[in-house]
């Protein structure tokens, strides 16, 4: 058997009742032979990014030991989100759940896939993404650099449209 890895993924949507998608997510993604929640930070609305004209999201960080290979937990993510029921629309546009790959341990994955990029190729540029990892993991080192969750937190901008909404959902 593979030895576990730490994982960490952002999830997030603006549709719907977007703490019950939160909720199922996490529930699908506890319930993937090869997966153990490990952390989950808080839940924060944010304000849309990139594209401004859409609902506020809620958003999440959790942590995941995993013997899943990268592959095969991007396959899982993708199988959360649609059994949660997301459709495909535009990039940056509304969604009822996104599950992002944030880092796999220490590991740099730089696959033809495009949503197979780790660490996630715009998280440092994500003040929504790094806020709720900061509260679970600051003083992780993002690789290749090295720098920590804290340290990106502390040069990201739009930190003001990160607002603590709520508890973890539970376990």
């Amino acid at each position: 058997m593979a030895e576990p890895i730490t994982t960490y993924l952002c999830l997030g949507g603006n549709l719907g009742d977007r703490m019950a998608a939160l909720t199922q997510a996490l529930q699908l993604l506890n319930s993937t032979v090869g997966m153990r929640r490990t952390g989950c930070s808080s839940v924060y609305e944010t304000e849309p990014w990139a594209v401004a004209d859409q609902p506020n999201f809620l958003n999440l960080v959790a942590a995941y030991e995993t013997t899943l290979s990268p592959e095969e937990l991007l396959a899982a993510c993708k199988s959360v989100e649609a059994e949660v029921g997301r459709v495909e629309s535009y990039r940056w546009g509304p969604r009822l759940i996104d599950v992002d790959i944030l880092l796999y341990g220490d590991q740099v994955v730089d696959s033809s896939e495009p949503d197979l990029q780790i660490p996630h190729p715009r998280m440092a540029q994500r003040a929504f993404v790094l806020v709720p990892l900061a509260e679970i993991a600051p003083d992780l080192a993002v690789p290749p650099q090295g720098n920590t969750v804290r340290r990106l937190l502390y040069e990201v901008a739009g930190q003001e449209g990160v607002v603590r909404w709520g508890s973890p959902p539970p376990p």
